[in-house]
């Protein structure tokens, strides 16, 4: 019996001491080791189930460090023509992040970035032309290919999806499967009609069935509004209307609209089922002519008297009682009159360039090149919010996984299936953009 009851203690002893070592157990108090970040992809972005919905302000919370981080490098490539010259090669590191719940599909980017690009295409006077002139969406170079002028254009993101898996060369090129550059159209302008060159390049699908999401991020004016541009691309624009009319071929519009055939005068536009009331951003320009009777001039429209540094107008602004006003003449030597006074550009520089003549900027009132307005409909079904930190973006945002689209404008989520895309940066430029094709969405579920 003593044996025994010795053996037994031995039994209870070891049995204590093995769950007293187990790699969980918490002793004396400790912090536990804390669950290693999970993995980064190159290829794959997994979207988490959260519990929590993060708030949609630009802020990076907690909440996101359970979300595996899809690291990629948008490269701009070289389309050739000269079409992507100063730009080809500029790379642009980023991480993309995301979450679902029951209702919403929510995406983090962030990526470095040393300047904020929100001044697009300022309005300033040159005083040697004695005109007012815009400064360049993209860097201007001279014919040996030196750089004459930085660029002022703005920081973008865009998303594109292969709405129901429609377009089969989206699985394999993703943004390259509608992108159509320099493809030639036909001129029915003239007769006989020719055949002619398009120096650059438009978006449309390559079938009548096909269709694409386009998610488009305007950082310096969309998210005035917390609002990411919600677009499509699709046949319509492309080959059906260009084949038959001339022009060249556009197949990207805005979501809520179809389009119904073509103008019936050059350049032979798409028309449209709708048209949508005035939303986004709107050129603040017009022509006028010098003295009331001389030359036909570009202008600003609308300016903010004795404003400085601003960089859009707001619509509201230009409502009766607004702060805005319309520029109603100018003279040879520059003078804007507006109903109640003038600007004399010719006092000091502040509507001048300023500094270097290549990296230099703008007088503090020189005037914004757009209006904001918010987007209204189905171009309003993201939301979005992005902060400039100093020294990069972060860019956060979130749409419904199943919109109200009825017109197959809009890519579904709400299946958790997998889901192709591509993204794509610029970095202040109009067009020159880095392109990260042959991505992957998946859920975890």
């Amino acid at each position: 019996m003593k044996t025994f009851a010795i053996l037994i203690l031995f039994v209870i002893s070891s049995t204590f001491l093995m769950y007293c070592t187990k790699t969980d157990q918490v002793i004396g108090g400790t912090t536990p080791t804390p669950t290693p970040p999970p993995p980064v992809s190159t290829s794959t972005l997994v979207s988490y189930k959260t519990p929590t919905a993060p708030n949609i302000d630009g802020s990076v919370e907690s909440i996101w460090d359970s979300a595996a981080k899809l690291s990629i490098v948008p490269t701009v490539p070289n389309p050739g023509n000269n079409l992507f010259t100063g730009y080809i090669g500029d790379e642009y590191p980023a991480t993309i992040q995301s979450m679902y719940d029951d209702s919403n599909i929510y995406f983090l980017v962030q990526y470095a970035d040393n300047t904020n690009s929100v001044y697009v295409s300022t309005w300033y006077f040159d005083p040697g032309k004695k005109l007012w002139a815009q400064e360049p969406s993209s860097n201007a170079y001279d014919v040996n290919g030196n750089i004459t002028r930085n660029g002022f254009g703005e920081d973008k993101l865009a998303m594109l999806w292969n709405i129901d898996f429609s377009t089969p060369k989206f699985i394999s090129e993703t943004c390259y499967g509608s992108c159509h550059v320099f493809t030639p159209y036909t001129d029915f302008s003239v007769t006989p009609a020719v055949v002619k060159a398009n120096a650059s390049g438009n978006h449309y699908t390559n079938g009548a069935s096909e269709k694409i999401d386009m998610w488009w991020a305007h950082l310096s004016r969309d998210v005035i509004f917390n609002q990411m541009d919600d677009q499509y691309q699709d046949w319509a624009g492309g080959p059906t209307v260009t084949n038959l009319v001339g022009g060249s071929g556009n197949g990207r519009h805005v979501d809520g609209i179809t389009v119904s055939g073509a103008s019936s005068t050059w350049p032979y536009a798409p028309t449209y089922t709708s048209v949508t009331p005035p939303q986004g951003a709107l050129n603040n320009r017009q022509n006028l002519k010098l003295n009331g009777n001389g030359a036909s001039v570009s202008v600003p429209l609308w300016i903010i008297p004795n404003a400085s540094n601003y960089y859009y107008i707001l619509a509201t602004d230009t409502l009766a009682g607004g702060k805005a006003v319309k520029i109603t003449g100018v003279d040879s030597t520059g003078l804007l009159t507006y109903a109640g006074g003038t600007i004399d550009p010719t006092v000091g520089t502040d509507y001048q360039r300023t500094g270097d003549p290549v990296t230099g900027g703008d007088g503090p009132k020189c005037f914004p090149s757009y209006i904001a307005s918010p987007l209204l409909g189905g171009r309003a079904d993201i939301t979005c919010s992005a902060v400039y930190t100093g020294s990069g973006w972060i860019i956060e945002y979130k749409r419904k996984l199943r919109t109200g689209d009825t017109l197959k404008q809009d890519v579904d989520f709400s299946s958790l299936q997998d889901q192709q895309f591509g993204l794509a940066i610029w970095n202040q430029s109009n067009n020159q953009h880095g392109i990260q094709p042959n991505l992957l969405l998946t859920f975890k579920k």
